[in-house]
């Protein structure tokens, strides 16, 4: 697959299949996780799969009950304001929460002495890119770490009093949808070059990338 396609075409995919996602595929997605750069190539992460149905049905209320508290902070103006983009994504993240049992798969990524973030999220994706080019579809979220992390790292047996954080948990499945551009909003109305304010020299309307998927 081309570097651009992956790139251009890896976005969120919450809508996905049941199907059993191959040993080998997992054990790609984690080695070229491992591949990511890693502050001081320190490596201070770890990476837990989960597949268990046992386990995914102790941490699916946790985190339908995180995402009802997300509802009524962060997300409370978007469900207020109405609009249809608005709608669609709070749509797109009660689907993940409801249906957080059924994805075949899924990636927990752990940090220490790393609260930035800076080495874990490379690493992730460079996991999701990797899914992406063998069709499997995957989505990002902190929202499980963020309100009830404590528990959910009980559940998942880290280790407590060792420093160990939940950065984010990565779903993945096989999409029931088609892979495409996700619209954005250009580069220019949010690249600066220079000050803050001063425009970055270029205008990019329509992506310089472009996916054609053969009317499959």
């Amino acid at each position: 697959m081309d570097v651009f396609e992956a790139l251009y075409t890896t976005r969120a995919m919450r809508r996905v299949k049941p199907d059993p996602i191959p040993g080998d595929v997992q054990e790609r997605i984690l080695d070229a996780a491992v591949r990511g750069p890693s502050g001081g190539n320190t490596q201070n992460w770890r990476f837990l799969l989960l597949d268990d149905p046992a386990v995914k049905a102790e941490l699916g209320p946790l985190y339908r009950a995180a995402l009802g508290v997300l509802f009524e902070t962060h997300y409370k103006p978007m469900r207020e304001k109405g609009d249809a983009q608005a709608q669609s994504v709070l749509k797109s993240a009660k689907h993940l929460a409801d249906n957080f049992e059924a994805y075949p798969l899924m990636l927990f990524a752990f940090t220490r002495n790393d609260p930035s973030g800076g080495s874990i999220f490379p690493s992730v994706w460079s996991a999701q890119l990797a899914a992406r080019a063998f069709g499997v579809g995957s989505a990002l979220t902190t929202v499980l770490g963020l309100f009830h992390g404590a528990e959910a790292m009980r559940i998942l047996g880290v280790p407590e009093g060792k420093g160990w954080e939940m950065a984010c948990t990565v779903t993945f499945g096989y999409p029931t949808g088609r892979w495409g551009v996700a619209p954005r909003r250009p580069v220019h109305e949010v690249s600066y070059r220079n000050r803050w304010g001063d425009p970055v020299g270029f205008e990019i309307p329509e992506p310089l990338w472009t996916y054609d998927d053969g009317g499959s």
